[in-house]
């Protein structure tokens, strides 16, 4: 045990600590030693001071200097909020993930939906590109096969016209006719 001096207001080995908590050295499972979890309002504290005697610590009485019942409710009520804060704190958390993870899914879902659309419109736009080729070629065959009918009609006419003229060419009638 630890003695206070009042004078010197320091604690010396010989006389018995303000606070003494008795100690139960019965139980094998914490082998005598008192835990702070150990403590708890149910035990009864005795106070002793320097003036009533000494205590030689082996009536199994262990000297603790603890908050008084108003600071450990604060803390028991502080402990018991924080924990139901970080819950909620943890409860947030998992819905945030869960909607994050539903807006990712939806949004995959979403994109392979684009992706498909895109797929169907470059196939489209490949099939209209080999049309337009083919319709570019006929077109370009038959203003070709145009020409060669209108070179052809034009020959026939300037023959037509000069066998009938009798074998001479006017040449208004051939400039008019290879227009």
């Amino acid at each position: 045990m630890l003695t206070s001096s009042p004078e010197a207001g320091l604690l010396s080995p010989a006389a018995p600590s303000p606070l003494e908590v008795p100690m139960d050295t019965s139980s094998p499972s914490e082998g005598g030693l008192l835990t702070p979890g150990a403590l708890s309002p149910d035990l009864p504290m005795t106070t002793s001071s320097p003036e009533e005697g000494t205590s030689s610590g082996s009536a199994g009485t262990v000297a603790v200097a603890g908050p008084d019942d108003g600071d450990r409710e604060r803390r028991l009520r502080r402990k018991v909020s924080n924990r139901e804060s970080a819950r909620r704190s943890r409860a947030r958390k998992q819905r945030h993930l869960e909607e994050q993870r539903a807006a990712a899914a939806t949004l995959r879902a979403g994109n392979r939906h684009l992706a498909e659309k895109l797929r169907v419109a470059r196939a489209r736009a490949g099939l209209v590109a080999l049309a337009n080729a083919r319709l570019r070629a006929q077109g370009q065959a038959l203003s070709r096969r145009l020409d060669a009918a209108r070179q052809a009609l034009a020959l026939r006419q300037l023959y037509a016209a000069a066998s009938a003229s009798g074998g001479a060419l006017d040449m208004q009638a051939l400039a008019s006719l290879i227009r």
